[in-house]
């Protein structure tokens, strides 16, 4: 069984979310390929040479793919999937994008968001907001997969795979980049991070948002978080959104403040190594997943935790 991995990366660095779905695609059994689709990619089409188990990669350098578009991106993968037996990319932002569009050109059915690969055709996804676990198994001839990243480890760089370039003429046109606004400036990538500090609509406003946390998770190196509630009330970019319907983060350490832990909202962090959590509520939801749990006004308590680290 052959399978094609599908790199996330900036066109400058890898993301460690291919690493991690390396991992995935290395249990399928067969080996891997890696395809590098972008626009200035080199430096990223040789690091991805060196993921363990890649055997090539094929880095198809155009403008056409410079943003990653999905039409265009979509039509490259599907012109390479004849010398595969799996697609298999990492379950971001990005390729909950992208890999629908693929499977509909497959007509195949995408199995998405899986946590275990249990043979090269069965594989276990979360359902009900992680509340179950669901084992699949499909009788497509080609698989179409999204990782769950939080739940595999990243693959090491010490392989030595080969890397060729894949001539593409790019055709559909259908979409087009128009401009993006990266939200959190210098601080880490939210679904890497080590340490998260999420808030929830109880700060208020966006002012005191940013007032009482950006200090905090400057003391810890960490990256932003939010609750659907606070990004709703726009206190937070979408981006920082943590939950079902935002990002699943893992990180060792995950610090919810103001968050009352709706269901949605722990499908995104439970996994999360240690978790620490303030809330007025005693009764919260977020307190059945905490390691940590301080009862309390977040408005006297996060700036007393953040003169505490100094």
């Amino acid at each position: 069984m052959t399978t094609l991995l599908i790199a996330e990366h900036d066109n400058k660095s890898l993301n460690e979310a291919t690493l991690r779905a390396a991992s995935a695609a290395a249990q399928l059994g067969g080996g891997f390929d890696v395809l590098v689709a972008g626009e200035g990619a080199g430096d990223v089409a040789a690091e991805a040479a060196k993921i363990a188990g890649a055997g090539k990669v094929l880095h198809a350098d155009n403008a056409a793919f410079a943003h990653q578009l999905a039409e265009p991106v979509a039509d490259l993968i599907v012109s390479l999937a004849d010398g595969y037996d799996a697609i298999v990319a990492p379950a971001t932002s990005n390729w909950k994008n992208t890999l629908p569009r693929v499977a509909a050109l497959l007509d195949v059915m995408q199995i998405s968001d899986i946590t275990e690969v249990v043979s090269g055709d069965t594989f276990v996804r979360p359902i009900y907001a992680g509340n179950a676990f669901q084992k699949v198994q499909t009788s497509d001839a080609k698989k179409v997969i999204t990782v769950r990243t939080t739940a595999f480890e990243a693959a090491a760089l010490d392989g030595s795979g080969s890397v060729e370039s894949v001539e593409s003429a790019p055709a559909n046109s259908i979409s087009s980049f128009k401009s993006e606004e990266l939200a959190g400036g210098d601080r880490v990538e939210l679904a890497s991070a080590k340490v998260v500090v999420s808030g929830g609509r109880a700060f208020g406003s966006k002012e005191k948002f940013n007032e009482l946390l950006e200090p905090l998770a400057d003391k810890l190196g960490a990256a932003l978080g939010a609750s659907r509630a606070a990004v709703d009330a726009g206190y937070a970019p979408n981006d920082w959104q943590v939950g079902q319907t935002g990002k699943v983060v893992a990180p060792k350490l995950y610090i919810a403040i103001g968050i009352s832990g709706a269901i949605q909202h722990l499908a995104g962090m439970k996994d999360s190594t240690t978790i620490v959590a303030i809330n007025t509520d005693e009764d919260a939801p977020i307190f059945s997943v905490a390691d940590y749990g301080l009862v309390g006004d977040l408005f006297t308590l996060v700036p007393e935790l953040t003169a505490a680290l100094d």
